[in-house]
């Protein structure tokens, strides 16, 4: 399975879509897309267990850097149809993607 998918392919409509930015990162935007459920990633291990393993799940971070992809690895190896948003939200904005408050 792909890894990524470009901000301009998303529809969050689609997909579950988990915010997995740090508590800092979070607690530092008031901006995350639409429909989507934040998760620590630190916490992994506790939230892993409850997604689905029949639906397309889609993950952000700032950037789509080490934290997107370090989740991303994780989630697959577990059997979830996980991948992440090249370049985060900052790309996903950049792309024109809508952003809401939060």
């Amino acid at each position: 399975m792909q890894r990524t998918i470009k901000p301009q392919d998303l529809n969050p409509a689609a997909v579950v879509l988990l915010d997995v930015r740090r508590e800092a990162d979070l607690a530092a935007s008031n901006e995350a897309l639409p429909g989507a459920t934040w998760k620590n990633p630190e916490q992994i291990d506790g939230w892993i267990a409850a997604l689905p393993r029949t639906q397309d799940v889609v993950l952000y971070c700032v950037r789509g850097g080490s934290v997107s992809n370090s989740v991303v690895d994780k989630l697959q190896a577990a059997g979830v149809r996980a991948r992440f948003i090249e370049g985060g939200i900052e790309g996903y904005k950049a792309a024109g993607g809508e952003v809401v408050g939060k």
